[in-house]
């Protein structure tokens, strides 16, 4: 399972549905260092897993607060990424982005929040897949992804501009 033409994406279910947001304001990106759980170490945007019976819009919310205690309002759908690891584990995350919070970015046991200026993004910091999607969402472009990874190594992936939000 090294290729993405060795998924049978049709019926792909993912283990985990989860989420990641980008609050973009003033030239600047809100970022963390993740401190927990998948990705633990790198750069990312706040997120995390779906709970059942949760949407991922709510769920976004609901990191954010848990993350970084602010509450993000306003999002605005920028796409899905479907991860597959090679020892079997897959993840499903919708993407959203805003530039509207109450609160002040805190640390938690999870994260540390970044502000970093637009134009210098740590991407050798982050997932590989970072470079090639993340600034499609700051164009305000949406997308849709297929990704294969093996641990933290990018091994092969699709991505397509969706226009159509699905």
């Amino acid at each position: 399972m090294n290729r993405l033409s060795d998924v049978d994406w049709n019926n792909w279910q993912a283990r985990d549905p989860a989420t990641l947001v980008f609050v973009i304001r003033d030239g600047q990106i809100l970022l963390i260092n993740k401190k927990t759980g998948l990705g633990k170490g790198k750069v990312n945007g706040p997120g995390g897993k779906v709970e059942k019976g949760e949407s991922p819009e709510t769920c976004a919310v609901r990191e954010c607060q848990e993350e970084l205690g602010i509450t993000v309002t306003n999002l605005s759908y920028c796409g899905q990424h479907r991860f597959q690891f090679v020892d079997g584990y897959s993840i499903h995350v919708w993407v959203y982005r805003t530039s509207e919070f109450e609160g002040v970015p805190t640390e938690s046991a999870e994260a540390e929040p970044l502000w970093v200026a637009l134009d210098e993004i740590p991407y050798d910091q982050m997932w590989e897949d970072d470079r090639i999607w993340l600034p499609m969402l700051i164009r305000g472009e949406r997308f849709q992804g297929r990704w294969i990874f093996d641990d933290d190594k990018m091994l092969d992936y699709e991505l397509l501009t969706d226009n159509e939000g699905n």
